[in-house]
């Protein structure tokens, strides 16, 4: 009986010790594959890192739901764009005087970006009201691919824009800089609504 009981103790011992981590001596549960989810994902669209880098975060609730994911994606794109339309904004407002060319440019990026902003605002509105409005899920994704195209175009005019402004000119390389990760995440949403487009046929 003795010897039972000391196999039993053992046992659960060996089962302890080796579900315990190395380096905290904390149990781990089984990992996720909601991150893994978000990394295949992204590894279609045209800027994988900056996308797994925008939306991991989101993992647990995105839980591997193509609505969810491209959801938060234009949630994400929103919030960038439009904080990048408020910075513009203000550069009109700073103390340093601009030169013709820096306010032409920056007047005309402040406008396409306040466009962009409504237009992404209007596609996170219809992605979160999928299915009950009493049209057909492909006719409010077309529309969402639509405002997102709308939005990507006026990201790119910001920026062609600035091309009339000097090459030294601080002003541009950083506003530039800026759009290019607004950009990035846009393109990368309007590719996660596409992908999950492709999967409805009504």
């Amino acid at each position: 009986m003795e010897l039972q009981l000391s196999t039993i103790l053992f046992f659960f011992f060996f089962l302890y010790t080796t579900a315990v981590t190395t380096t905290g001596g904390y149990f781990l549960p089984p990992a996720s594959n909601d991150t893994d989810y978000i990394r295949t994902n992204c590894n279609t669209t045209r800027y994988p890192q900056t996308c797994f880098k925008s939306l991991s975060g989101y993992a647990a609730s995105v839980h591997r739901d193509p609505v969810r994911l491209a959801r938060v994606a234009i949630h994400v794109s929103l919030e960038k764009a439009t904080h990048m339309a408020t910075y513009v904004n203000g550069i009109s407002h700073r103390k340093k005087p601009l030169n013709a060319s820096e306010s032409a440019a920056i007047k005309d990026c402040s406008s396409v970006f306040g466009d962009a902003v409504d237009e992404i605002r209007r596609s996170h509105k219809e992605m979160k009201c999928l299915g009950c409005t009493g049209v057909s899920l492909r006719f409010q994704l077309s529309n969402v691919q639509t405002w997102m195209s709308a939005a990507l175009t006026n990201e790119d005019t910001c920026t062609d824009g600035l091309e009339e402004v000097p090459v030294g000119s601080g002003l541009k390389a950083d506003v530039c800089g800026r759009v290019v990760t607004v950009k990035e995440v846009t393109s990368n949403a309007l590719a996660l609504v596409n992908r999950y487009a492709e999967t409805i046929s009504t």
